[in-house]
């Protein structure tokens, strides 16, 4: 993993390596799911982000929904969703998505959203009244959240942890030198303390990061990275390839090769991290009900 600049320049639009030629098929199945999101005017990560995992995803009738609309405060260069002046939050969305959920029939449920600067609380509370209202209308449904920075406001986290969530992920993204490049609007510090923050207010909850690679990190600068996550007592740790959404994007630095990710994978673990999953195609949410059960599994041995 390169980190000499003069490599990044026009890499984003060669073509891509066989590995990473993701099959999107609008089978029946994923239509009918894309139909479901649009009719009950919801947003999803799958589709605002341009995902490469979308037709797997909705063809086993999951989606990660993205909250709080599909316009975000920030800028980052590695992100698909669109920038500007978001709409008012909607009160009738946890409604909607609670009845979404059980329309797929989902065990486990993965919420996200844009970040809302423009909130006082960034958004906490519309995460929690969804929460709330996945767990009243599904009592058995395990609940992830992917939740912003929210400014480095403990409130805002608290009030999210205290909607009894069952994953609570904040992703660092990427190694702090490449923060002033790829997401100016955010700080490593502040992801690492929020995530510090997360087992200090409540303890035993399970804590989630993850990390794009091929951005131009080194493995010295990852290493790093592992470590100072153990050091807050991250549970889970997603690796990805970091995949350019479209041209206006942060340029592709590396195309890191399958085998590589079970030597980070193996990194990760040595670092302290117990549960890591690395791929080209791992995202976030990726597999993330899979994960879920494993870690159910394991607290009940």
């Amino acid at each position: 993993m390169e980190t000499n600049p003069a490599h990044v320049t026009g890499i984003t639009h060669r073509r891509l390596p066989s590995w990473l030629r993701a099959q999107r098929r609008d089978t029946m199945d994923v239509v009918a799911v894309k139909r479901m999101i649009r009719k009950m005017g919801l947003h999803t990560v799958c589709q605002s982000a341009n995902c490469p995992n979308i037709s797997e995803c909705f063809s086993k009738s999951t989606a990660t929904f993205m909250i709080l609309g599909d316009i975000c405060t920030r800028n980052c260069r590695f992100c698909g969703v669109s920038n500007g002046i978001p709409f008012p939050v909607d009160e009738f969305e946890p409604r909607r998505i609670a009845e979404a959920v059980q329309v797929l029939g989902l065990k486990h449920a993965v919420i996200t959203s844009v970040t809302r600067d423009d909130l006082s609380d960034g958004g906490a509370t519309h995460f929690a009244c969804v929460v709330a209202a996945l767990h009243h209308s599904s009592p058995d449904l395990t609940v992830e959240v992917l939740i912003p920075d929210f400014r480095g406001n403990e409130d805002s986290l608290n009030a999210v942890l205290e909607s009894r969530v069952d994953i609570l992920n904040h992703n660092v993204e990427t190694v702090p030198r490449l923060y002033p490049r790829i997401r100016p609007q955010a700080d490593y510090i502040r992801s690492l303390c929020l995530l510090k923050q997360t087992k200090e207010l409540r303890p035993g909850q399970v804590s989630k990061s993850g990390i794009m690679v091929g951005l131009g990190e080194s493995e010295d600068e990852l290493k790093k990275l592992f470590d100072e996550l153990a050091a807050v007592s991250c549970d889970i740790l997603t690796i990805g390839q970091y995949l350019a959404p479209d041209r206006d994007s942060y340029p592709v630095h590396d195309f890191i090769p399958p085998q590589r990710y079970a030597i980070l994978e193996r990194m990760a673990r040595e670092a302290g991290i117990p549960w890591v999953y690395a791929g080209p195609f791992v995202r976030s949410s990726y597999n993330a009900e899979s994960a879920m059960a494993k870690i159910k599994e394991f607290r009940n041995e």
